[in-house]
């Protein structure tokens, strides 16, 4: 398949630009340093991750019904990886799959770590909630990592280690930045053990009573240096990646 491809292929890239443009700003701007096949790519990916948590986000399905959709998702990723996509989304997902040799492992662990939103309402450790991280965040992290590309083929493994830890830094600033809202929604991404050593409670930020306690402010110190140190881990592996794919991670992963 050629990167330009036939005019129903343009059709499906540009639906997945316009799904990349409209909800994803900072990427869609990242992205745009890439060659055109690599974007169209990214374009791709961003399409499947952005579907997969529209379904278990919607407040129009019930639990049952978001996990009937997640396995048909779940389906249609086979099928894309068999080069029957049977939507715009998918088709673009079975082209950049085949073009970057992205292993499809890797959308299945995304798949299993946004449907854990579904059952986990609550987070012991952060050894917990790190694996969630790593599910929904470092998952992607890796599929981009194979579009973006190395200098060095044997540099790969490296650069993929580096972005699965970049991924739990952006995952991590994306919890911070929405605590209010993940609480409206009755989720509380947040390791229970640490919020109890600052005398909180998960429900003290479901209530948000949190916000007046004298310890809220240590424990989100506390969080936005784990955050930081997740973030210089990622840094060298900016420097594995060729120069397209360097400029398009830092603009993804400022921290």
């Amino acid at each position: 398949m050629s990167d330009t491809g036939s005019t129903s292929q343009l059709v499906d890239a540009r639906l997945c630009r316009g799904v990349t443009r409209t909800h994803a700003r900072t990427f869609f701007l990242a992205s745009s340093l890439l060659p055109t096949d690599k974007r169209r790519a990214c374009y791709a990916l961003y399409s499947f991750c952005r579907t997969a948590d529209d379904v278990v986000d919607s407040l129009c399905v019930s639990r049952d019904q978001a996990r009937s959709l997640l396995a048909a998702h779940g389906e249609a990723l086979a099928m894309a990886d068999a080069g029957h996509g049977v939507t715009p989304a998918f088709r673009e997902l079975a082209w950049a799959v085949n073009r970057f040799a992205i292993p499809v492992r890797v959308f299945d662990e995304l798949l299993r770590g946004v449907a854990s939103d579904l059952s986990v309402g609550r987070f012991a450790t952060w050894t917990d909630l790190e694996a969630y991280c790593q599910g929904v965040a470092s998952s992607v992290g890796e599929m981009c990592t194979y579009v973006f590309g190395v200098r060095e083929p044997e540099r790969l493994p490296r650069a993929i280690e580096h972005a699965r830890t970049l991924g739990v830094a952006m995952q991590l600033t994306n919890i911070l930045r929405d605590v209010g809202e993940d609480a409206r929604r009755g989720r509380v991404y947040l390791p229970a053990d640490e919020l109890k050593a600052h005398g909180l409670s998960p429900e003290a930020i479901l209530d948000a009573s949190a916000l007046t306690h004298p310890g809220w402010r240590p424990f989100l110190a506390s969080q936005i240096e784990r955050a930081r140190a997740y973030y210089r881990g990622a840094a060298p592996g900016y420097a594995l990646l060729d120069t397209s794919g360097a400029a398009a991670a830092r603009a993804c992963g400022i921290g």
